[in-house]
């Protein structure tokens, strides 16, 4: 028997060295998806997938050739949608152009708004205007659904009800939901969180509930108990993966042309950008990082902003010897009281051994009444120890133009000032979506979900430096944090 690997290396897909331009000529092929992304979503095993990305990439004709691999299954019942009727129109043209030449003999019934391959298959196309329109498909059942531009949908009601229409009783066909999208619109937010939150780009992950966070599973009592529902995939797409628009340059020369969210969003397929965003140079492609084994020689710390009433926020942080400062670890939750705070960063860090210092909201330290320790003197108590934030007046603008400064490419090192661990997912969707205060541009709006956004304030105006001197390869970590101010806490 030949071993596993060599196996593969013979079923996998071989390089052509030749140009196979004239066999697709002869074999009257008519759809070839662009090498890369299009190619990606087309291929894509997972049960929710959104291709979404840059204006001109190709996702509608990519959305409506992916059913056309079932209109020889004569079980297959399809359903496209768009949100209006007006924008229906304009993918029902391209279809007439694609589906005849795909499928000869399929027959298109306007009065249906429906596709009937040979076969039997079925394709409607359909729109979606207002949440009450999910009643006209209730009862019915499809193996597949396409939302066309899913940013449109202002709330995620109709995807999540459209996914309660999923079923097949053919097992060979699967069921599938997939999107296209560009960034922006009414519903960007909900997108965001659904598809490009939980993940790096392109990467297959179980699907969360965009609320908490959390793995959709399997209940208790279940055979399948604990486990993934299904997953989910965020395709990016890009202009440049389009050769039909990208080799002349005219459009993109209208996209560089309009303003800069617009632009970010349209032509660079900026998902962390939006009008009257505080961050604007924050880009993932340069500040998310994958994760890596920090060196115990290197200054780490942490920050926290506490509130029980809404969310508390701790960002640890380590500090690289070129003064390049590393998110590594974050935790967010909500109705904790300050001591379980306490013993959560306190577990969360057995093994990391050389936590310098902390810093905690300065406001912690204040009195409850006339009895009983402050909440920042709970938390000391039970070991997790603090000093108290710059509170000083200028403090919070400070603060905020300092996190600007950080963003920023070195010019010398070529890599930007601070950077995050792919892990922070809560960090890295909030702080690009932080909305300036109209009243004060200079400040962040504090109305807006701010608490890790704190915390990263908090740990960067503590003003931490890798020192060289203390530089040692061979001295082994320490075994507990050490020793600084007793006054606050150490």
């Amino acid at each position: 028997m030949k071993p596993a690997e060599s196996v593969q290396k013979e079923l996998a897909p071989q390089k052509l060295e030749y140009d196979t331009t004239e066999l697709e000529r002869e074999l009257n092929v008519v759809f070839k998806p662009n090498e890369g992304p299009q190619t990606e979503f087309l291929a894509a095993p997972e049960r929710e997938v959104l291709y979404g990305g840059s204006a001109g990439g190709g996702k509608s004709y990519a959305m409506l050739a992916d059913p056309t691999r079932y209109f020889d299954h004569p079980s297959f019942s399809g359903l496209l949608l768009r949100h209006t009727t007006e924008e229906l129109r304009e993918l029902i043209s391209k279809s007439q152009e694609l589906y005849p030449k795909v499928c000869p003999g399929i027959k298109w019934s306007e009065r249906k708004m429906q596709w009937t391959a040979p076969s039997g298959a079925k394709l409607w196309m359909s729109y979606l205007d207002r949440d009450d329109d999910v009643m006209r498909y209730q009862g019915l059942a499809f193996s597949w659904i396409g939302f066309d531009e899913l940013t449109q949908w202002s709330t995620p009601f109709a995807w999540n009800y459209m996914r309660s229409r999923l079923r097949s009783t053919a097992p060979e066909l699967g069921v599938y939901m997939r999107a296209t999208t560009n960034p922006g619109g009414p519903g960007h937010q909900w997108v965001k969180k659904m598809f490009i939150d939980p993940a790096p780009y392109n990467r297959s992950f179980p699907a969360t509930d965009i609320e908490t966070g959390e793995t959709l599973k399997y209940p208790a009592g279940h055979a399948k108990a604990g486990k993934a529902l299904f997953r989910r995939k965020f395709i990016p797409a890009r202009l440049a993966d389009n050769p039909y628009l990208a080799d002349t340059g005219d459009y993109e020369a209208m996209l560089l042309s309009l303003p800069e969210h617009q632009r970010k969003q349209l032509l660079e397929g900026d998902w962390d950008i939006k009008e009257g965003a505080a961050f604007t140079e924050f880009n993932r492609s340069i500040h998310v990082v994958e994760p890596f084994d920090i060196p115990h020689n290197w200054v780490k710390f942490r920050a926290c902003d506490y509130g029980y009433g809404s969310y508390s926020g701790v960002l640890w942080f380590a500090v690289a010897p070129n003064e390049q400062i590393i998110i590594y670890r974050e935790l967010y939750v909500s109705k904790v009281l300050a001591v379980d705070l306490a013993e959560m960063v306190l577990e969360l860090e057995e093994g990391d051994g050389n936590i310098k210092y902390g810093v905690l909201d300065s406001s912690l330290w204040h009195k409850r009444g006339d009895t009983g320790p402050s909440l920042a003197e709970q938390m000391i108590n039970k070991g997790c120890r603090w000093r108290p934030s710059d509170r000083s007046k200028g403090s919070r603008v400070a603060g905020k133009n300092e996190i600007h400064r950080r963003l920023q490419v070195d010019e010398f090192t070529e890599e930007p000032r601070l950077v995050f661990f792919s892990g922070c997912t809560n960090l890295i969707s909030q702080l690009p979506a932080l909305p300036l205060d109209k009243r004060n541009p200079e400040d962040i709006d504090t109305h807006a979900e701010d608490h890790l956004y704190d915390a990263l304030r908090y740990g960067i105006m503590s003003r931490p430096r890798f020192n060289i001197f203390d530089y040692d390869p061979s001295r082994k970590p320490p075994s507990q944090m050490q020793v600084a101010d007793a006054v606050f806490g150490y």
